[in-house]
């Protein structure tokens, strides 16, 4: 941190607080759970059975971090196409998607993207949903991912460290897509279910703002982390208390209001210039080709395919 105590970074603080605080105050009233902010016990122990005896983590966010794109909404030509959503939602996913490259994420616009995917994947059956991630990975997705994410995540791994990549994304769509890289740590949402697997309208988990923060100390608790020396990466403002948790944070591709909290909390500052394909930079993994990676390609076409459908109605 600087040695001068600035405006800027009583604000950066400031935030931090306020946001922990704001995410657990009304979590049952937004999510319908009232532990949604924090990983279930049952979470935690499939954690503690995983654990590698490592000191140290880094802490990865997916969307414009490692991948230059939404991964979410990418899958929307593969749900259209399968009849999940009509032709009016895929237009609407377009919209979405430019605001998100155009403007980054606020917690004004996670909200209402929150509660829009919550109150349409209603009623979805979660293993179709899987099934269709899985069986259109090669399809949908030639993904473009940094080289530069995929050169740290190489550095952190050759230093003995744990790699972890934490998405407000389904777990669904963010489990096939580290196991793509040989990331085997995953933290990102999960959604509730009703008894006949069906998505019920809440979450189980949000991987989001405060939650992530909350998440990363309570797998540092199980794993043996020293918080101080593991690292955290994230472009957006919405991840500030993630950053906040490590001792070594970095503000990767960063939104206007992230990159002045890091230059005030003297955090390392770096953008990613060179997307490459996963396929010309990864050896095939094993397995079927169809477990490959979960909806990821889909964002940096998905423009292209919505405005087809647009022009030929």
């Amino acid at each position: 941190m600087n040695d001068d105590a600035t405006d800027p970074d009583l604000l950066a603080v400031a935030q931090v607080a306020a946001d922990r605080s704001a995410a657990g105050s009304d979590t049952e009233q937004r999510y319908a759970r009232p532990d949604a902010d924090q990983l279930s016990e049952r979470m935690l122990e499939e954690i503690r059975r995983r654990s590698t005896g490592a000191e140290e983590a880094a802490f990865f966010d997916l969307d414009k971090t490692i991948i230059a794109r939404s991964s979410t909404l990418a899958m929307g030509r593969t749900f259209f196409r399968d009849g999940l959503l009509s032709s009016s939602m895929v237009v609407k996913t377009l919209y979405a998607q430019a605001v998100y490259q155009l403007v980054g994420a606020d917690h004004e616009r996670m909200e209402q993207a929150r509660h829009a995917a919550l109150e349409l994947t209603r009623g979805w059956e979660a293993d179709r949903v899987r099934r269709l991630v899985r069986e259109t990975m090669e399809e949908v997705i030639a993904p473009l991912v940094y080289q530069e994410a995929l050169d740290l995540i190489a550095e952190h791994r050759r230093a003995g460290r744990d790699v972890w990549m934490i998405s407000s994304s389904g777990e669904e769509i963010v489990e096939p897509f580290a196991e793509y890289l040989g990331v085997r740590n995953v933290i990102a949402t999960r959604s509730g279910l009703d008894e006949a697997g069906r998505y019920d309208g809440t979450l189980e988990f949000y991987a989001y703002a405060g939650a992530k923060a909350t998440a990363i100390e309570q797998v540092a608790e199980v794993c043996g982390y020293d918080l101080a020396r593991c690292y955290a990466y994230s472009d957006s403002i919405t991840d500030l208390p993630m950053l906040s948790v490590v001792g070594h944070a970095v503000a990767a591709n960063p939104d206007r209001e992230l990159r002045a909290a890091a230059e005030a909390m003297g955090w390392d500052i770096r953008d990613f210039h060179s997307p490459v394909r996963l396929r010309d930079r990864l050896p095939d993994p094993p397995g079927p080709r169809g477990q490959v990676v979960a909806g990821l390609v889909g964002a940096a076409v998905i423009g292209v395919l919505a405005w087809r459908l647009v022009s030929r109605s």
